[in-house]
């Protein structure tokens, strides 16, 4: 067997006369779509695969399809001869252009084995002077491939390696995701040895001594694991004490460490490199000259060994010193190192001296957490998902750690200034005003946008739905402050065989059961108004600059307020008075709450409506319509054949009656809260906290106590839940839907039980609703149900839908979790804004 090991990210090159095998080799070891083929590109550009005159062309869309699937981060295998080596250059180049490790697969066969396969070849007629000067050009360079840039060369010189091959995937050296922590991680120590000891203290870290007394190693009774940023060394009293105890620590497996520039130096100087022996190298070179030749050794040899940045935690954090963007997360350059250790300059210094660096993380919109170091902020602040955690501890300010996933600073102050740094450091109280939480700027929302998101990865908002998205925000919705969640979009079920039938509860069964979802919850469908209910306690105080106020609010889905002022804080005061009845606040430990359920009746939210719309459509009829049947009914009695026509009035007016039984089954007077009615199905937040990892049993708990402690105004929501592998459940639940439907009742949503959930193809749909024949009157009008008017609905695609409401939905969760995790309302408010912008897309409203 003959191993060929190659990294999972890699642009793989193989190289070989015609008749080597490559294609073959190619078919043999790697998908098809990683495969990019110079024949088939000829074929792609000139319909012939022989063409040579084409290929210039085919090079250039092989190129670029290879540069869109490295940008992606996929990997891509190059067939093509590669024998010169300008072809490999533009190949090597392109790796380094988008950081990728360039690979090479040489299949250096006998000439004979390729003249002869060539023979037997009756699609090409290939002289055969070609193949004896493509094997001169391989021969040349072979020696040289490394030098080319390619980071592994494995050659195969016989038919027997090739047919022994076997392809082993090695994942990155920064690739540790499958470390979740919990972690502490540490911003830069440079040689401060007592605070770094003090801090690993206080941060429960149990520090092992050797017979010196000097600490070679630290275990946490937690399991955590620590995270070092880099800079180590310099310019503090005690470098080698640092060095000591973080190398025990990245030995035992406590503690895991990325580089700083300092680090990178040092090793140099160990070397006997020619480097500036400053910054507080020299201090370093100095106390390390009192150790042993042996630590020296290991000094290099560690610092040396340690990778640029790690990518941890299933890819939601990531550690370097200087920072990373996004697009050089988990990929393997020079160029990435370089940024890891030093960030990026503009090319100026300041009146220090010293470079001007570029402030990457203002423009980062990654779905990762970055944490670093190297450039020391009097305060760590969270700027877009990032955070410095380099607070100047050797110039006389703090060494400080952020425990993740809590996300919880623990600082301890330097025993002194140890060194005076080239530019004035800042103390806390000189530092210049970081943006407020609660202030929001317009080029946050304006454009194209690109929202990453845990749940399904980067969400784009097009420059036009933005704007739209600006109009109504600006003009109707409340203060931003308001609105941490706008719910989203729901998905109706897919359209129905039955005749009589749009939408049917069996569809909605067999969604889930077809994503491998065997249990669901069926809900009552109120026919109200979607809205989100956001109560604070009465006796609540709380900063007002986080995106829960003190009063409160109840808006819609477009981030309106059902009442005036006066009437929500009566709403709220009596949702607060029930919810401390029921206990909540105390048992989540919140002095606020987010609830998503129906404000009823829907006359409430929708009367201008119902009188515009919907009232007028049936006074016409009972006008028109009766009248139209008199005359018929005198004609058919005076003998006239317009029999087909009297019962096609008659079906007009009974499906007009029902047009209007449907909607004033949902309108009823109301004078003040008097009448009205909250029907919360679901919890979203408290403090600190989301809740979609509940199931929906708990939430509608929830929603009975709420109901419980309040019946005047709080309704529960009936509901059944369905083993949708136990056709007797199905059964009875459809008949369920039946009876609420029977009357004209809006219906039911079917949810997976257990809240979010991942199928067989992602995540499933959160919700589908299966609204009933009376009630889609209101939707698609009285006379839908009208046979050629059912073929035509049952036309509609609901794709578009169905993606968007998974879309909202990621995005919807997204801005509840940076809720949760504290951080800034501009962060909150750009999940929020979007849902509200995916709104103006083209989708059918009556889906």
């Amino acid at each position: 067997m003959t191993e060929l090991a190659i990294p999972d990210l890699a642009l793989v090159v193989l190289i070989g006369a015609s008749g080597a095998g490559k294609s073959t080799f190619a078919r043999a070891h790697f998908r098809p779509t990683q495969v990019l083929s110079s024949d088939v590109c000829r074929g792609l550009v000139a319909d012939d695969e022989d063409d040579q005159s084409a290929t210039p062309d085919a090079f250039a869309v092989l190129h670029f399809i290879a540069a869109t699937r490295l940008r992606a981060g996929r990997l891509t295998v190059v067939d093509a001869t590669n024998v010169k080596r300008e072809d490999r250059a533009s190949l090597v180049q392109l790796a380094r252009d988008h950081d990728v490790l360039p690979v090479a697969i040489v299949l250096d066969l006998p000439e004979g084995v390729c003249q002869e396969r060539n023979a037997a070849r009756t699609d090409r007629d290939l002289p055969r002077g070609v193949v004896s000067r493509q094997r001169a050009e391989l021969h040349r360079g072979l020696r040289g491939l490394s030098r080319e840039g390619f980071r592994k060369v494995h050659r195969l010189t016989s038919v027997a390696d090739v047919e022994s091959a076997v392809v082993t995937w090695e994942k990155q050296y920064n690739d540790e995701r499958e470390r979740t922590g919990p972690f502490d991680v540490v911003g830069d120590v440079h040689g401060c040895r007592a605070e770094l000891e003090e801090l690993l203290t206080a941060l429960g870290w149990q520090l092992a001594r050797d017979d010196a007394g000097r600490p070679v190693g630290a275990t946490h009774p937690g399991g955590r694991t620590a995270l070092f940023l880099g800079d180590l060394v310099d310019r503090g009293p005690d470098s080698p004490g640092v060095l000591r105890l973080v190398m025990g620590m990245v030995r035992a497996g406590t503690a895991l460490c990325v580089p700083g520039n300092h680090e990178n130096k040092l090793v140099k100087a160990l070397r006997g490199r020619d480097v500036q022996v400053t910054h507080g190298l020299a201090e370093t070179l100095e106390q390390l000259s009192a150790e042993s030749p042996e630590f020296r050794a290991d000094v290099e040899q560690f610092c040396d060994g340690l990778v640029s940045h790690l990518v941890l935690d299933g890819g939601a954090l990531v550690v370097a010193h200087a920072g990373l963007p996004e697009h050089l997360q988990g990929r393997s350059s020079g160029r990435v190192r370089s940024f890891a250790l030093y960030g990026d300059t503009t090319g100026e210094t300041d009146e220090f001296g010293l470079p001007v660096r570029y402030p990457w993380a203002q423009d980062y919109r990654g779905r990762a957490t970055v944490l670093y170091g190297h450039t020391p902020v009097p305060e760590p602040e969270w700027v877009n998902n990032t955070m410095c955690l380099d607070t100047g501890c050797v110039f006389g300010g703090r060494l400080t750690a952020l425990r993740y996933p809590e996300r919880e600073l623990v600082a301890v102050p330097a025993q002194r200034t140890w060194y005076e740094p080239a530019r004035p450091f800042l103390s806390a109280d000189d530092a210049p005003p970081a943006r407020p939480d609660a202030v929001l700027d317009v080029a946050d929302v304006l454009g194209k946008r690109v929202v990453e998101t845990r749940l399904s990865g980067r969400v784009t908002v097009r420059e036009e739905n933005a704007a739209a998205a600006i109009e109504v925000m600006s003009r109707f919705a409340l203060a931003p402050q308001q609105l941490a969640y706008l719910p989203p979009t729901m998905s109706p079920v897919a359209t129905s065989a039955r005749e009589d039938r749009l939408e049917h509860p069996a569809e909605a069964f067999s969604y889930y059961r077809g994503e491998g979802v065997d249990r669901v919850v069926c809900q009552e469908k109120h026919m109200g108004s979607r809205a989100v209910a956001l109560v604070r306690r009465a006796d609540a105080t709380g900063d007002p600059d986080r995106p829960v106020t003190e009063r409160g609010a109840l808006y819609t889905r477009t981030g309106r307020s059902f009442f005036g002022a006066e009437l929500t804080t009566a709403f709220l005061a009596r949702l607060a008075g029930a919810a401390e009845t029921a206990g909540l606040f105390d048992e989540l430990g919140s002095d606020w709450l987010l609830l998503d359920g129906e404000l009823l009746p829907w006359s409430a939210k929708a009367g201008e409506l119902i009188r515009g719309q919907y009232a007028p459509v049936g006074a016409a009829a009972r006008a028109a319509l009766p009248v139209a049947e008199a005359v018929l009914a005198e004609a058919a009695g005076r003998g006239l054949d317009v029999g087909e026509l009297l019962d096609r009035q008659r079906a007009r007016r009974a499906d007009a009656e029902g047009f209007t039984a449907a909607y004033r089954r949902y309108c009823w007077p109301t004078d003040g809260l008097t009448g009205t009615a909250f029907a919360p199905f679901q919890l979203l937040a408290s403090a600190g906290a989301t809740f979609s990892d509940r199931p929906h049993d708990w939430h509608l708990a929830v929603g009975d106590r709420l109901a419980a402690a309040d019946p005047g105004l709080l309704r529960g929501t009936g509901h059944r839940f369905v083993d949708v592998t136990d056709p007797a459940q199905e059964e009875a639940a459809t008949a369920w839907w039946t009876a609420l439907t029977a009357g004209g009742g809006e219906g039911m949503v079917v949810k997976p039980a257990g809240n979010l959930t991942r199928g067989r193809r992602g995540v499933v749909q959160p919700g589908l609703k299966v609204r009933g024949r009376e009630y889609l009157r209101l939707v698609y009008g009285p006379e839908y149900t009208e046979p050629a008017n059912l073929t035509r609905l049952r036309e509609r695609n609901l794709g578009r839908k169905r993606g968007l409401a998974l879309r909202e939905y990621a995005l919807g969760l997204e801005g509840l979790e940076r809720l949760a995790r504290g951080e800034p309302l501009w962060r909150v408010h750009e999940c929020v804004f979007a849902v509200l912008a995916l709104e103006s897309e083209p989708v059918d409203p009556r889906l």
